[in-house]
């Protein structure tokens, strides 16, 4: 049986039955408070050098994916591989990666080992971030669809791959880009997942996302679809 656990924002740590450990979007620090004066509202749950992954994903570039206080701390374990969107090639050499350990992939690429198996799908971030990812992972015969940060698409919800998914995980903060808590809702509709769970809410003010107005939603128009919001630190059994 896997674990998931909540590290705020768009971040998850994936445990699979075999101990094999995912870092997902993690943010662990506060640099886009130093970056853009965007400050960290939510609570550190790990500092980088206690994390001890397999595998660390990042969907896209922006910093909160692709934490650069965090990602060069977390890579200094020899065994953490990197696996994430094309445009964060550009920190590679900035911040001396061993690129023997990293693999920059696209839309339906495919990383997979003896432990996990994952394929890049499509998402839409804007113009901003066109080469963001979003994330269908397999692992213990489980399938996890991550949408990754998002408008709404249901040309991109509509997909054989991630129908029925056992997780399905999106942002609902509603803004640069995402859907909001109403789309979100209207996503899990369509995906029809075992569980789904919204995150990308009340890390920094100007991102915005009421998980209250989601659990409404769900309540209100999908009675008969499970979700679980998590509180940070929360790890769940899939």
């Amino acid at each position: 049986m896997s674990k998931l656990e909540f590290a705020g924002q768009a971040g998850f740590i994936l445990e699979t039955s075999t101990g094999y450990r995912v870092g997902i979007d993690l943010y662990l620090s506060d640099c886009c408070n130093r970056l853009y004066g965007l400050k960290r509202l939510m609570p550190f749950v790990y500092r980088p050098s206690e994390l001890n992954l397999d595998l660390l994903i990042a969907t896209h570039e922006h910093e909160d994916h692709f934490d650069l206080d965090s990602v060069p701390v977390i890579m200094q374990n020899p065994k953490t591989e990197l696996l994430c969107a094309i445009d964060c090639k550009k920190y590679e050499s900035a911040f001396k990666l061993d690129s023997t350990r990293i693999t920059y992939f696209k839309p339906f690429e495919i990383y997979e080992n003896e432990n996990i198996k994952i394929t890049a799908l499509p998402c839409d971030h804007g113009d901003e971030a066109p080469d963001a990812v979003g994330l269908l992972i397999e692992a213990d015969s489980k399938r996890i669809y991550i949408a990754g940060d998002t408008c709404y698409r249901e040309d991109y919800f509509i997909n054989p791959l991630v129908s029925g998914v056992d997780v399905f995980i999106m942002p609902i903060n509603g803004a640069f880009g995402n859907l909001n808590e109403k789309e979100g809702a209207k996503a899990a509709d369509i995906i029809k997942a075992e569980m789904t769970i919204p995150c990308h809410f009340w890390c920094f003010a100007g991102h915005l996302g009421n998980p209250q107005i989601f659990i409404d939603e769900m309540d209100k128009n999908y009675p008969e679809l499970k979700y679980n919001l998590m509180r940070v630190g929360e790890t769940a059994e899939i």
